[in-house]
């Protein structure tokens, strides 16, 4: 049977540096958590001239991983771990914050001396209480080594994450977490079916489509019920989806500007162990 439509939450600016606004589909007014989707952040396609300085700079997190998408650009990473690398369109990085990280990311310094469109999708994902406190890891999943799923004329759909179609994706989590990103031209259906049970969301980037029989435009975020499994998407302009399923994670959760753990105290805690300096040194 078709899974109902519980939500649709259209992403709201949000400023998140002096420099860069984003659209913030999660958390939403009307729809705080998926648990485990924590927030859903959505930076347009920005024209980087030549020569600019556009980047985050070094800021913390601990006890979640953040998940980027690149959609378009290049994208450079460093954080305290040692980690750091590039990323092209079409990848994906898993950053595990662990007990504690600080990471500063933004378009490479090549990408910033020629200049470009940069575009991506980045997701707060939550882990377990076991395994707040793990050293922080870092993960990143080419778009050549993301398999291929729900393939048929018209549809490039991308596994990064979880076992879904019958393929497994390179990015390993601690609960079954099904993402993937791709693009369906104007005009195909794409049939997808989903675990019941599960949190199911689907985020449209790009081109207006509809999902069930309800017409959903750019920068919406669909949240399904968790009963029964059967999503139609049919493209009416050419689009871009982002496809999420996740296990509920059945803990309590607490969310402070750059920290997701379980209590109110630990968020506390975090943010003073960052001003005693706990979170390490990066310089970028």
């Amino acid at each position: 049977m078709k899974k109902s439509i519980a939500h649709i939450l259209l992403g709201r600016d949000k400023k998140i540096t002096d420099e860069e606004t984003i659209k913030q589909s999660l958390p939403h007014k009307d729809f705080r958590f998926a648990n485990p989707f924590i927030v859903v952040h959505h930076l347009l396609p920005e024209n980087v001239p030549a020569g600019g300085k556009v980047r985050i700079h070094p800021h913390p997190h601990r006890g979640f991983a953040p998940v980027t998408f690149l959609l378009q650009g290049e994208n450079y990473h460093k954080d305290s771990a040692g980690n750091e690398g590039i990323m092209s369109a079409g990848d994906v990085q898993y950053m595990l914050a662990g007990k504690g990280i600080l990471h500063s990311e933004g378009p490479s310094q090549d990408f910033l001396n020629k200049g470009g469109t940069q575009e991506l999708v980045q997701l707060w994902v939550n882990v377990p209480k076991a395994h707040k406190w793990d050293e922080p890891g870092y993960q990143t999943a080419e778009k050549a080594a993301q398999p291929a799923i729900l393939k048929q004329d018209g549809v490039h759909m991308r596994l990064a994450s979880g076992n879904f179609d019958g393929q497994v994706g390179p990015i390993k989590t601690f609960t079954p977490i099904i993402m993937a990103s791709g693009e369906v031209d104007k005009g195909k259906q794409l049939d997808i079916k989903a675990t019941p049970g599960y949190w199911t969301l689907l985020y449209i980037i790009k081109g207006g489509v509809t999902v069930n029989g309800t017409e959903v435009a750019p920068y919406n975020l669909i949240v399904f019920e968790k009963d029964n499994e059967e999503i139609s998407i049919h493209a009416n302009e050419d689009a871009q989806l982002l496809f999420l399923s996740a296990e509920p994670l059945d803990e309590p959760v607490a969310a402070k500007d750059n920290f997701v753990m379980n209590t109110p105290e630990e968020i506390d805690q975090a943010i003073e162990d960052y001003k005693n300096g706990l979170f390490g040194e990066l310089n970028y």
